[in-house]
Formats: structure tokens, sequence, C-alpha cells
């Protein structure tokens, strides 16, 4: 496949957001932006002592960061995010694993059409920071830094008919997934052909976000992308969709319940093993995980 117009597009995409960015926001001037963030530490242990109803001590922590910079003047906008999530755990004598590890970026620049249409281009990128194992023995290497790492850049339209709802739907977008470790590209791991690092994919895509305020002291915020490969399965439909209910106990302690759900066809999840362990049979499934949390918030 070539991969030079989708990259050309990528690029592109990028070259607008900046050459806005110094058009429209001078250094000494930042009336225009809207800045918003949030960081949380969690932290959970378990500590068992001749205990005969059985179990393990255990010890667990995560960090959430969630950044929001907002530029608007006149008809166009310019929004980024950044989200990142790490967390570790540890049971027993068995060594630390992950229990999180994520990050995407996402920048859009929007033209408003009119009161609530905007013609918008955007990019998102997403990844992980470390290694990934299947278990705590840390011998099955199952993901690491770009292995995947997505890049998803798109042409389309947002409709903002409020201020804690957003839909975008983008009938020209690019999936690029990169996979750059050999040993999970050999196979050929997240979709890629056996040996090779990237798959560039052309179709459509969707976007739902919501953030809204449900009770004085209760946030939901929820997100869902949707993306279709024109040139395979068109029918078969790519989901990530994160959610998170925040909800705070004074201006320190917040106490937090956030799920993510992805479905991607690419993505082979092990369903058989023969006696020795080895996998006989693999396919796509629903992956969901959910989190519960209580910790520190510091406002940025």
């Amino acid at each position: 496949m070539n991969y030079s117009k989708p990259f050309a597009l990528f690029v592109a995409l990028f070259a607008a957001s900046f050459a806005f960015a110094q058009d429209a926001a001078p250094a000494d001037s930042t009336k225009n932006w809207k800045l918003n963030g949030v960081a949380n530490l969690n932290f959970s242990q378990v500590s068992l002592t001749n205990w005969q109803a059985g179990g393990e001590s255990s010890m667990s922590g995560i960090m959430l960061f969630k950044y929001l910079a907002d530029y608007q003047k006149d008809k166009f906008t310019w929004k980024n995010s950044v989200d990142i999530a790490y967390g570790l755990m540890k049971q027993g004598d068995q060594n630390w694993i992950k229990s999180d590890d994520r990050f995407e970026l996402f920048s859009k620049v929007g033209y408003e059409l009119s009161d609530t249409w905007s013609l918008t281009a955007f990019t998102t990128f997403r990844s992980q920071f470390t290694e990934g194992y299947a278990t705590a023995d840390e011998i099955n290497l199952i993901s690491d830094f770009m292995a995947p790492g997505y890049v998803i850049p798109g042409l389309g339209f947002d409709y903002d008919p409020n201020d804690w709802f957003s839909f975008n739907i983008s009938p020209v977008t690019s999936k690029i997934t990169f996979v750059n470790n050999d040993s999970l590209a050999a196979v050929g791991a997240f979709g890629v052909d056996p040996g090779e690092n990237v798959r560039v994919e052309i179709g459509a895509s969707a976007r739902v976000q919501i953030q809204r305020k449900l009770a004085e002291n209760i946030v939901l915020q929820t997100k869902a992308d949707f993306f279709s490969n024109y040139q395979e399965n068109p029918t078969s439909i790519d989901v990530n969709w994160d959610l998170a209910l925040l909800m705070k106990v004074n201006d320190w302690l917040t106490t937090s319940i956030t799920t993510t759900l992805i479905y991607d066809e690419d993505i082979d999840i092990p369903l058989e093993e023969d006696a020795d362990g080895n996998v006989t049979k693999a396919g796509p499934r629903v992956q969901f995980k959910e989190v519960f949390a209580i910790g520190l918030t510091l406002k940025l």
C-alpha cells in the first residue's frame, strides 16, 4: 500500500494546527484561551499476617492526568487535550505488573459554519509508555511503546448544540497502526502484515463527547470513537469508549469510577491454549476495563 498520501494528510493537519496557533494566539495574550486540567493519584494497600481466611497482601497505585487547552477567536477554534493514565499493582511475592498504561494526544482545528456546525480537521495519537506482559513473570510480551501506536487524522464536521455535548463525523479518516517491536510485528500483531511495522487504513470515523455535571459534586465524562475501514469489512466498526464518573468529596479528595471498552477486529485475544500453554485459538473480542479509585486530586 502507498503510505505517502495518509502521511501527507497527517503532516498537513499538524502544520495547519501550528500555523493557526502562531497566527491566532500571540505569545503575550491568553485571553482567547481556556485552560484547565486535573491530576489524580490513587493508592490502595492490603496487609495480611497469619490470615486464616486466606488471600495475599497487595499494593496498587494509579496516576491519572487530563489537560485541556482550547482556543477561540471569531469563527476559528483550536482544541487540544492530553489524557494519561499509569498504574502498577503487586500481589504477594509476585513482581509489580501494570494495571493501566495509556496516553492520548488530540488536536482539532475548526471553522464555524453556523451556531452549531463547524468544519474541522483533527489528529489523534494514542499509545502506551512501557512494555506489557500477560502475567507478572514478564515472559509473554504482548505490547510495548508504539506497539501498538495509532495516528488517526481526519477531515469532517462538528455538531456542538451546547457546551456539554459534541459530535464529530469525519468521512475522510486515516487510521495508521504502528507496531515498532519486531517480535510482535513478526506474528502480525494488531493487524499489520507479518514482518511489517505499519498498517494504513482509509475510512470514516465518528466521535461523541459528553461532559456534564449531574449533581453538585458529580461529573460525567465520556468519549466514544468509531472507525470503519472503506476497503476491508466496512460493516465492522472499531470502538474505543472511555467513561468516567467523578465524585468530589472536598477540594482535594475525590472518588472516581472509570471504564474503557475496546473492540477492534485487528486485535486477536487468546481463546484456547494447549497443555503447554501455547495459544491454539485466538480472535477478536470485546475488551473491558473498570477502575474504582479514591485519592488525591490537584486542579490545574
